[in-house]
């Protein structure tokens, strides 16, 4: 899914970039808003694609061979006094998060990482959206002034 969506950013990058050539086809506007919103709608779903990997990923190694419970995630990389206490993990989807969970109920994030990829994927597919309601909002003004005249 990451592939396809990185391939299909550089398509629609490549056909965005293509309005600044001669011979672009006209109203050039409406086409560079089109091609820039499926470029930014593409990148957000390659964002997405590659946190949900690395949640799924994080989720497959729990209960695959020994020493796999509680989650290598949670455990990889921290202070002996960070993981004590750990039981047991919790992942998500939506927002993409994986949290360790001590006895205590007290909860730590096993990749920081995860919330830079929320924000990032949310903030160009929300780009993508406003471009393509901006688009739809310039052609029902330019019908708008066509019915006037």
């Amino acid at each position: 899914m990451s592939l396809v969506c990185a391939i299909a950013v550089l398509i629609s990058a490549a056909r965005a970039a293509a309005m600044a050539l001669p011979g672009r086809p006209r109203p050039w506007l409406d086409h560079l808003l089109r091609r820039t919103a499926a470029t930014l709608g593409w990148a957000a779903g390659a964002v997405y694609a590659l946190g949900l990997a690395g949640v799924a990923w994080s989720e497959g190694e729990v209960g695959d061979g020994a020493d796999s419970t509680p989650a290598p995630a949670c455990r990889e990389g921290f202070a002996p006094e960070t993981i004590e206490g750990l039981t047991h993990h919790r992942a998500s989807y939506l927002p993409l998060r994986f949290d360790c969970v001590r006895e205590d109920g007290s909860v730590y994030v096993s990749d920081p990482h995860l919330m830079s990829v929320n924000w990032t994927w949310a903030a160009l597919a929300l780009t993508a959206v406003l471009l393509f309601l901006g688009m739809h909002y310039r052609t029902a003004v330019r019908a708008r002034r066509a019915a006037v005249r």
